[in-house]
């Protein structure tokens, strides 16, 4: 059976915060913040919408885009998230109760390449026909855990939701390769705090997102490089059959640095931190909706995604575009 992506839907809030806001409570200018991040603007939740109110914002999207029908047949809510309203209930629950679906449902937490990570666990239960479709959601609320006097993480982070349905698509189309790794000796370096405060050693307690930005660069170009080498081998592919490269939206220059590497052109790439800034989870649906509100993705074309988090975590994707 061959599995992809049916549909997709997203949501980012009204509200925008622009480095020209930063200036006003930071030491910190726009030219400082796109010369080292390539972000301009980002969009923040209202104080009173959480998580779960992004997600459902997704789905409408998702549904308004191709009708409620895309709905039918979910048997599984898989939320990838940072931020859940709460430990539990989970959101994937609220969003099962929301649209009354049929469903089980749970949350996912692997950092930024939750979003993959949930597509490929959506792709194996549809494969072995436990369920018919899977509704994959990746929703953060960002603002809720970023310290705004921190000018090495504040001015990196936005809030946002993407919902993708996974079902069965056409022979020839859907996933050609995944490939998923975790390196936990990297926990130190971005990290939330720990119920157990031993977790991980040496991390700095309190309500905030911590990140050693330094260390998570090295770390994102070199493993942005080997993730690709690898699942492009698994798919039996080279980095020039690749029509497009959606990249995990956290740093122009570790896109850059990708990019090189991979020897893809400038028009191959969908870059949409200029406008969202780091969404984690949500980062790689934005970029695929936008890539295909631009006419940039069609039928056929082989899309890699690649993305790197917290844990330290990494995901790849590849696959074969169906039209959704």
């Amino acid at each position: 059976m061959a599995v992809g992506i049916l549909g997709l839907g997203t949501y980012v809030p009204e509200r925008i915060l622009s480095n020209a806001d930063f200036e006003q409570f930071l030491d910190t200018s726009d030219e400082w913040i796109v010369s080292r991040t390539g972000i301009r603007r980002r969009h923040i939740a209202a104080e009173q919408e959480f998580t779960s109110q992004l997600a459902f914002s997704s789905v409408e999207d998702l549904i308004r885009r191709h009708g409620r029908q895309i709905l039918e047949g979910v048997g599984m809510v898989i939320v990838a998230t940072n931020t859940p309203d709460a430990l539990f209930p989970s959101t994937a629950s609220l969003v099962q109760d929301h649209f009354g679906l049929e469903a089980g449902g749970f949350d996912l937490l692997a950092a930024c390449p939750g979003w993959i990570y949930g597509l490929s666990i959506a792709q194996g239960l549809v494969a072995s026909g436990q369920i018919k479709r899977a509704l994959v959601i990746g929703a953060e609320a960002l603002s809720k855990i970023t310290d705004y006097q921190d000018r090495s993480t504040a001015v990196l982070f936005g809030d946002g939701a993407g919902a993708a349905v996974v079902g069965e698509v056409a022979p020839g189309s859907g996933f050609l390769a995944s490939v998923l790794g975790t390196d936990g000796s990297g926990q130190i370096h971005l990290h939330r705090s720990a119920i157990a405060d031993h977790l991980p050693a040496g991390a700095k307690m309190g309500p905030h997102l911590y990140m050693n930005g330094r260390e998570v660069f090295k770390f994102a170009v070199r493993v942005m490089n080997t993730a690709t080498l690898q699942v492009l081998e698994r798919a039996g592919l080279t980095p020039a059959d690749i029509s497009l490269f959606v990249p995990h939206q956290a740093n122009l220059r570790i896109i850059e640095a990708a990019r090189e590497r991979l020897g893809l052109p400038l028009e191959r790439v969908v870059v949409t931190l200029d406008e969202y800034g780091n969404n984690s989870t949500a980062s790689i649906p934005l970029a695929l909706q936008r890539a295909l509100d631009q006419g940039r993705l069609h039928p056929g074309d082989r899309v890699l995604l690649v993305s790197f988090g917290a844990g330290l975590t990494w995901a790849a994707s590849v696959l074969a575009w169906g039209g959704a």
